[in-house]
């Protein structure tokens, strides 16, 4: 039979498991909740970066109607519209701003955009559930959960730092891989003397994002990251006392 060791050490290893668990499920939900913030908290940032490309010029078009389309846009791409038809003044004359080869490519990164949510609240119920079981069977939490965070943390760095690397020396082929990794066609690819989208969307935009959404995710875990270090700091205090 098993003895009450093997049963207790058993159980520590399923304890430090579920806390593995708990820290990637909050590392992902925190990812996926950068993205949103870095996207939909502040709209100006969209109005910063057409000035900044020079887009207006490129789709002779006023910023009004471009910050229109853009919400109408993210709108779409978030689930709150069904179609993504945006009707303004484009260079000079009043149509749709998106065509075909737009609508079934944006399709595609909405149920992306979906998707991830979709991942995000299964992350928050897995956590959720790991929590439980670290309650349930009376772990150490104030150890098991720091850690583990800690050592989550350090796979996740060196994983967004490895793409942090490759988005400085080249964004342009680590743009094209993403694209072939999600996609399976090339109807991403658009072609700018007929598409406005791509025209109001160039490359050096998504890299700007790119470096907010990952400012904004080691920013939060940094702020985890102190707070895991709590526990640690204050049993120490208390040994030493």
């Amino acid at each position: 039979m098993e003895s009450t060791v093997e049963k207790n050490a058993a159980m520590t290893k399923m304890q430090w498991v579920a806390g593995l668990l708990l820290a990637f499920s909050v590392i992902g939900a925190v990812l996926i909740t950068s993205f949103e913030i870095a996207m939909y908290s502040d709209f100006s940032i969209y109005q910063k970066e057409y000035e900044k490309y020079d887009v207006l010029s490129e789709l002779d078009m006023t910023m009004e109607d471009a910050m229109y389309v853009t919400q109408e846009m993210m709108a779409y791409l978030r689930g709150d519209r069904e179609t993504l038809s945006v009707v303004t003044t484009v260079e000079g004359r009043e149509q749709d701003f998106f065509n075909e080869q737009d609508r079934f490519h944006m399709g595609e990164v909405r149920d992306l955009f979906i998707g991830g949510m979709n991942i995000r609240t299964g992350a928050c119920i897995a956590g959720v559930l790991c929590l439980v079981f670290l309650l349930a069977t009376k772990a150490h939490i104030r150890k098991i959960v720091p850690r583990s965070y800690q050592a989550a943390l350090g796979i996740s760095a060196a994983a967004a730092a490895a793409i942090g690397v490759a988005a400085v020396i080249d964004f342009n082929a680590l743009f094209v891989q993403f694209h072939h990794i999600f996609f399976d066609n090339d109807l991403w690819i658009f072609d700018p003397t007929t598409d406005y989208m791509i025209r109001m969307l160039p490359v050096g935009l998504f890299y700007d994002f790119v470096i907010r959404i990952g400012a904004i995710f080691l920013g939060i875990l940094a702020v985890l990251l102190v707070f895991s270090l709590i526990p640690g700091r204050f049993a120490k205090k208390m040994k030493n006392n």
